[in-house]
Formats: structure tokens, sequence, C-alpha cells
């Protein structure tokens, strides 16, 4: 678990600290990961779990123009179903030859979609406020790299088809769920001055273009409009993915 000092606090960079992991509710976590929020079946030969030296070897990724990029909260059920199936797409790899492959993967992300508009809707026990925050870029600036990103995470804004391409849950909770906290902010009202954030992940073609960054530095934005001077972001094992995204 990392603590993320808000910029309102200090004028220092911000502290970072690894305790013992965390588990949030519900999910299944192979040794290199700690993934949150999943709750589907065990693996089978349908899928099998990312492992860190996975995402740590050599990547093709493509640079993005920011210039079209927008970080920001979602609200809309078609942005939150496109921020679904990125996490499943990113916390699964799949056996495209397994039978039934498709229909397990959308089973997953119907869950994910069904659970995460709970969250956001503030109607998931115990959690008091939930914002999905996501990163989004226009199709035509994917397409040209990535159909399978673009088929998967696609949803219409306006008019205009977009990409999710990264995408975190902030929660304002005492703690997650069932979570083993290890070391944790102290002192009078410490745990009312704190937020969670669970389900980071960006897309593994887009690894290296600071996504990850803007998508804290945002919902760090947000959660200080909530009150919550201090964040705390549940990772996969500490690796090199944490600099990737």
């Amino acid at each position: 678990m990392r603590l993320l000092s808000s910029p309102c606090c200090s004028q220092s960079p911000p502290f970072l600290s690894f305790n013992s992991p965390s588990y949030p509710p519900n999910c299944r976590l192979p040794s290199a990961f700690h993934r949150i929020q999943f709750s589907g079946p065990t693996f089978s030969r349908r899928q099998r779990p990312i492992a860190a030296s996975d995402l740590c070897s050599t990547l093709d990724t493509s640079p993005i123009d920011r210039s079209s990029l927008n970080v920001s909260e979602a609200f809309s059920e078609n942005e939150l179903w496109a921020a679904a199936c990125l996490r499943v797409r990113s916390f699964y790899e799949f056996r495209l030859s397994a039978y039934g492959v498709n229909d397990h993967r959308r089973y997953l992300a119907e869950r994910e979609f069904e659970a995460l508009k709970e969250r956001v809707a503030g109607k998931r026990e115990g959690f008091r406020r939930v914002s999905c925050i996501n990163a989004t870029l226009p199709v035509s600036r994917i397409s040209s790299f990535s159909d399978d990103l673009c088929a998967a995470c696609q949803y219409s804004d306006n008019g205009e088809d977009r990409v999710v391409v990264g995408t975190l849950d902030l929660n304002q909770c005492l703690r997650l769920p069932d979570e083993i906290t290890g070391q944790k902010p102290e002192g009078i009202g410490a745990d009312f001055a704190r937020a969670y954030l669970s389900n980071v992940c960006v897309a593994k073609e887009l690894y290296r273009n600071g996504l990850g960054y803007l998508l804290v530095a945002k919902s760090k934005i947000v959660a200080q409009n909530w009150g919550k001077n201090t964040q705390c972001i549940f990772t996969i094992a500490v690796s090199c993915i944490t600099a990737l995204i």
C-alpha cells in the first residue's frame, strides 16, 4: 500500500512508503498481483494471471497526443462500461483459442460494471462515496495502432467516439472492506481524512505516457474537494509496473 501525501499539506514531493500488502474484498490474488474488486471464478484454461515479469519486458508502446486526452470523472453508463472492460482486459490474460473465451470475458466485465455502478451510486455497503476517474482519447487517435483496444473500450460522448485508456476508483471509506491495513495514517481524524485508490490500470499499448501519473493527480484534486488530504493506493506488488504506467 502506498501513502500519497496531498500537495495541500506540504510543499515537498509526495512521501511514498510500502507496507504489508492489502487485500480488498472478494478478490483472488496470484503471487505477483494485488488485484482489486474482481470476484470472478477461479482461473481456468480460459485465462491465467498476468505475471509482473510479463509486463516489465520490452513493450511496443505508442506516444499519445495529450491535447486530445481527457482525464475526468465518469458518470455515464457507457463510459463506466468501457472502464469495466479495460479493467478486465488489463487484469486478466485470456487464451483466445479456449472455448467460450468471449462469453467469459463479457461475464467478468458485466460483474465489474454492475459493482462499479453500485459503488458510484452510493449503494455499495462500506463505501461512502466512490468516483471512477478515466483517461480517454478519441478513437481516431487509437485506431491506427490498436483495433482491439478500440473495440473493447469504446464509448460515445456527446456524439464523439472515445476510448478509455486508463482508469481508477477513488473511494471514500474508513477502509476497503476486509482490508489488512498494515501501517496507516495515524492521529486524530486520520481515518476520516483518508481516501483509497483501487483498480488502477492503463492500456498496455500506452504505457510510458504518464497516464497513471495523470490519473492519480486528478484523483488527488477530487479527494481534496471531498476534504481528504491523504490517499492510500493499492498497487501490484512492488515492481517496475508502477513506473511503466
